[in-house]
């Protein structure tokens, strides 16, 4: 199998576009979570949760320079993100087809865990009231989950797979491996690979908040609301936004000069078969461990995996299960010696764009030799308080290799590892 590499990356969050302005947020501690603006709330008892800042400052979020005022009538705000974080990771990667043979060896796989669901929303409530007059004609193509992969692909003339993916909170970790794979056997020489989402909405909140899935209790205290492990955890925090990687063949990189953030070693996928919202654990574990089997075959021990960025939501069930999984995997000792955080205690939950921002999160830990923190962590569950859960500040340490982990409803598990590159 060919060796796949990371040449390029770009990210949309709840605090601005742009890696090195996120990656300076999160390990200075920042939180990107605030109370909700420009959504009626109604009876909905979430007021809070991770929105992209939109604006024309440095790193905020500028749609002008996404696409034309005019053409953004025609998309959901999903697709935005997603050809932002796409194409930045794309001119970071400085790839450029340049042939058509070029355009055939590159493609696209980013997926959405919902898609356009306010566009959905807003077609379903104007065909209600007027009829099917008042259908946006560009409705069918503004909500579609694939358009995100579409757009990029016009965009830069990627003839190569054009796929997008869908599963849940899964989508941008399963959209990397599943890209990293594409590339690994030979069917593709560059993918741009991640998720995108936009979900901080009253249908959405609603939803949520049915399920008893988000948190209702810090609407007073917004930064302080996701909190992994802590003992007074309630709940996830929405976000939204994109993450989005260009993964490479090695020597196809080498041969241009690419700077190389990281190899992808290991991938890992699995079914809890258990539950459609509640996690199993055991599915977790399987996952993990395939990841790192993989990355094995690739000469990187499991104790040289160093650092984790845990799915860890900040729900009370979740949070342990996945803890327990890892310590099932690495061992007793093996868990003491491992750094494990959660950066959605920083910016929320981004649903189907999670895994590809926590991803690219996870390549900067390497890059940089630095945990980033899990925020809010006072009082540590007593089942996890052997871990090193990195608490509050960042911390610096040796990162060998480091693993991305994403779980979704469904019961539907997928994990990564890269580790630092080595020529």
């Amino acid at each position: 199998m060919r060796r796949v590499v990371v040449t390029g990356l770009g990210i949309v969050s709840p605090f601005g576009r742009g890696v090195d302005f996120n990656w300076k947020n999160i390990v200075e501690g920042k939180s990107g979570i605030r109370n909700v603006e420009g959504v009626d709330l109604k009876d909905i008892p979430v007021h809070i949760a991770g929105q992209v800042p939109f604006g024309k400052e440095e790193n905020q979020f500028d749609p002008d320079t996404v696409m034309a005022p005019k053409d953004q009538k025609k998309v959901d705000k999903f697709i935005l993100y997603g050809l932002a974080a796409g194409s930045d990771a794309v001119e970071d990667s400085g790839w450029k087809p340049e042939t058509e043979e070029d355009q055939f060896r590159s493609g696209v796989m980013m997926g959405s865990g919902i898609g356009g669901l306010q566009v959905i929303y807003d077609n379903s409530l104007a065909f209600n009231e007027n009829g099917m007059k008042r259908i946006s004609p560009f409705f069918i193509p503004s909500c579609l989950i694939n358009m995100v992969s579409g757009n990029l692909s016009i965009k830069y003339g990627f003839k190569g797979p054009n796929h997008a993916c869908v599963t849940a909170c899964s989508t941008g970790t399963h959209a990397i491996g599943d890209a990293a794979n594409i590339i690994a056997r030979g069917d593709a020489d560059v993918m741009v690979a991640g998720g995108a989402e936009s979900a901080v909405n009253a249908i959405a909140l609603a939803g949520f908040a049915r399920m008893k899935a988000v948190t209702s209790d810090f609407n007073d205290r917004p930064t302080e609301a996701s909190r992994p492990w802590d003992k007074n955890r309630s709940g996830f925090v929405m976000g939204e936004g994109s993450g989005a990687l260009v993964l490479e063949e090695l020597e196809h990189a080498k041969a241009r000069g690419a700077k190389i953030y990281a190899e992808v070693v290991g991938y890992g996928m699995s079914g809890d078969a258990y539950h459609i919202t509640a996690p199993s654990g055991d599915g977790a574990y399987r996952a993990m461990k395939m990841a790192a089997d993989h990355a094995k075959e690739h000469g990187v021990e499991l104790s040289d995996i160093n650092y984790i960025n845990a799915h860890g939501t900040s729900t009370p069930a979740g949070d342990v299960g996945e803890a327990l999984a890892v310590k099932r995997l690495f061992g007793e000792e093996g868990v003491k010696k491992t750094s494990m955080s959660s950066t959605k205690s920083a910016i929320g939950h981004l649903l189907g764009a999670a895994g590809a921002v926590e991803a690219v999160l996870t390549i900067m830990a390497i890059k940089e030799q630095t945990c980033p923190p899990t925020l809010n962590l006072h009082d540590v569950e007593d089942e996890v308080a052997e871990f090193d859960l990195v608490p509050l500040k960042a911390k610096k340490r040796e990162i060998k290799a480091a693993m991305s982990n994403s779980f979704g409803f469904g019961g539907t598990n997928s994990s990564l590892v890269f580790k630092k590159y080595e020529a």
